[in-house]
């Protein structure tokens, strides 16, 4: 709230300053303001608390004590669960009494400051309104400011049609007044003073007369009288879609549209009548055969209606195509004003149903990276809210002028998290990772790939196997099916692949008692540094998808910014995102990936090669599928020579 309410402060700063206003005006200002800002500071801090006490939670083995006493984590997360539930009611309460009122109010205050003691408004280098003239001085000095430098005024005459025909240019001015007075006395001295004559003559008024006085000491009284009446806490008749409640909306909505729906038949019967088709009476006109080979149809009338027919045509259809250019444009904002109402609705219930789903959207995130305070959590929750800010204003944008729904418009952000929470809730309930693209992969190969299965039979239950499966554990050394045996759910293999790889190494001549103690290899070094080549491929495999998508998104970017079609802005606006998004993604899995490639060469005492840093960080964007590929090649070729 404080950063928000310091936002506003630079945005109405030129409304505050230089207007003697006192401080408790100026907080009644930032009071009367800060409501409106409420469905942006609600849902991220939901998001970002969620995400601090659940990353505590995690990060300090919380859930593990938690899960070790059989409390999962939705009976962990219930209480909060209906502190959010309820909190979701007081929002929609919030966005339906409070923020309509406090809008009226804060416009109300707004616009009545900008009227508040404008004689204290004179500003350097520009010209300021001051009752019935327009100042403008270069320089103002003194304790009070009352002292001025190369004075220029513009004085309005009422009597006079619209312009400035009186101007005085003077070298130094004062600004004087007594106490408690209304009245501002301007003392000039060292001026011209220039009156442009406005003469009844055309002629002489084409030399332009005017006329030039000069002047010692000239005085200027301002009556402020009607200026320092303005009340601070008068009402204006003021309304815009934020002051309204739920059940005026739909009133509003009601009469709009109805009002929008009669202009539209108007002009539909204003242009049908136009046209003249109506002087067509078909019951009276008598049916004549059009001769054959007509041609040109203004041939059957003689040549000197010819030209005054099609005169009379082009003039018809250039006024039509002028009415119609006009009233597309008040059509336009009304539609725009309907839309606006429409969006108004949409929010006061979009509000608490955010705050539901970003606190379905942190927690699990914050149990999953097991991360708490104000560090990543943080840069998380604030990346999360940007993507859901951002997608919530070009649709409010697009919706506006009718591009898209306005009901689209308004849920879409929110509709997009839904699915974000459940699947996070999904991984931390099963204790799994946000991303997990190898077990992804192959599920997708389960579903579209025709694959064998081998059974093979042992004194207990059948393996079953691939045959690729069954290939790949007889070309492993015993490191390697030890290493199987160890991490199978690491590698997303089968329990059947974990079993084979037992009977393998039981084929290799190791017993029973030295199999039930799989974790007790002869070669550490070969276990970690395989470890670590996994997870560097798993990493560069994440980051190849994202810099697949990249491409994809700037591709589509470059094509939605040269074609028009209906939709082109919200699509190009999409690829924006998605390409920032899988941008940032892209080097997070980079920087991920060549951690582990560190950790790799280290493990098997070679020196890490900086290159492949620079490689990575400088070259990935353009050639990272070559990058991928080979740096993949170079490790598995090291990791052999370690076996």
């Amino acid at each position: 709230m404080f950063i928000f309410v310091l936002q506003a402060v630079w945005l109405y700063i030129s409304e505050l300053a230089g207007k003697d206003l006192d401080a408790l005006l100026v907080l009644k200002f930032l009071w009367l303001y800060s409501p409106k800002i409420m469905p942006l500071v609600l849902p991220l801090s939901i998001l970002v608390t969620s995400l601090m006490v659940f990353g505590n939670f995690a990060e300090k083995y919380e859930f593990a004590a938690m899960k070790s006493t059989g409390i999962s984590l939705q009976r962990a997360m219930r209480s909060l669960m209906v502190f959010i539930f309820l909190l979701a009611i007081v929002a929609f309460y919030f966005a339906n009494n409070v923020i309509p009122y406090s809008e009226y109010k804060w416009q109300n205050l707004r616009r009545n400051i900008q009227q508040f003691s404008p004689s204290m408004v004179i500003a350097e280098g520009q010209f300021t309104e001051v009752g019935d003239i327009n100042i403008k001085v270069a320089e103002k000095y003194g304790d009070n400011d009352e002292f001025l430098k190369e004075v220029i005024i513009h004085k309005k005459d009422p009597e006079q049609r619209a312009g400035n025909y009186t101007v005085m240019v003077s070298e130094t001015g004062e600004l004087t007044s007594e106490e408690g007075s209304n009245t501002l006395s301007l003392i000039l001295r060292d001026g011209n003073y220039y009156d442009e004559i406005q003469s009844t003559d055309f002629k002489k008024q084409r030399r332009k007369p005017f006329a030039k006085s000069y002047f010692e000491e000239l005085t200027i009284n301002i009556d402020l009288t009607e200026l320092n009446k303005q009340d601070l806490d008068k009402d204006n008749e003021y309304s815009n879609q934020n002051m309204f409640k739920v059940n005026e909306l739909l009133v509003e909505i009601d009469s709009l549209g109805d009002s929008y729906g009669k202009d539209l038949i108007a002009f539909h019967d204003n242009m049908y009548y136009r046209s003249g088709i109506s002087k067509f009476n078909t019951s009276v006109v008598k049916k004549v055969e059009a001769p054959k080979n007509i041609g040109n149809i203004t041939s059957i009338y003689p040549e000197k209606r010819q030209a005054e027919i099609i005169q009379m045509s082009l003039n018809n259809v250039r006024g039509s195509i002028q009415s119609i250019e006009g009233k597309k444009k008040e059509f336009q904002r009304k539609t725009k004003r309907i839309n606006k109402y429409e969006i108004a609705l949409h929010e006061k219930f979009a509000l608490g149903v955010a705050c539901i789903i970003l606190f379905f959207v942190g927690a699990p995130l914050g149990a999953i990276i097991r991360k708490g305070g104000m560090g990543l959590p943080m840069v998380i929750a604030i990346v999360l809210f940007l993507t859901y800010h951002f997608i919530g204003i070009f649709a409010k944008n697009s919706a506006e002028d009718g591009t898209i729904s306005p009901f689209i418009a308004t849920w879409i952000s929110t509709i997009i998290m839904l699915p974000l929470g459940i699947w996070l809730t999904y991984r931390a309930t099963t204790d799994q990772g946000v991303f997990d693209i190898d077990s992804f992969t192959q599920r997708i190969g389960r579903i579209f790939g025709k694959k064998k299965i081998v059974a093979i039979e042992t004194e207990e239950a059948p393996i079953l196997l691939t045959q690729q499966e069954k290939a790949t554990l007889s070309t492993k050394s015993e490191h390697q099916l030890k290493d199987i045996v160890k991490n199978y759910r690491q590698y997303n293999y089968s329990e059947d692949m974990k079993r084979g790889a037992l009977r393998e190494l039981k084929a290799k001549g190791y017993t029973e008692e030295q199999l039930k103690f799989s974790g007790d290899f002869e070669n550490i070094t070969y276990t970690n540094a395989s470890n670590a080549l996994h997870s560097f491929s798993s990493n560069s495999k994440k980051a190849l998808s994202f810099y697949i998508i990249s491409i994809l998104a700037l591709a589509g970017m470059i094509y939605f910014n040269n074609v028009k079609m209906e939709l082109s802005d919200v699509l190009k606006t999409t690829s924006d995102i998605l390409q920032v998004g899988s941008i940032l993604l892209f080097y997070t899995f980079v920087i991920r990936a060549l951690i582990a490639h560190s950790k790799f060469k280290k493990i098997i005492g070679k020196e890490q090669d900086v290159s492949v840093w620079i490689l990575f960080l400088v070259l990935g964007p353009a050639i990272y599928i070559f990058l991928h590929f080979s740096v993949k090649k170079n490790l598995k070729e090291e990791l052999a020579v370690v076996n």
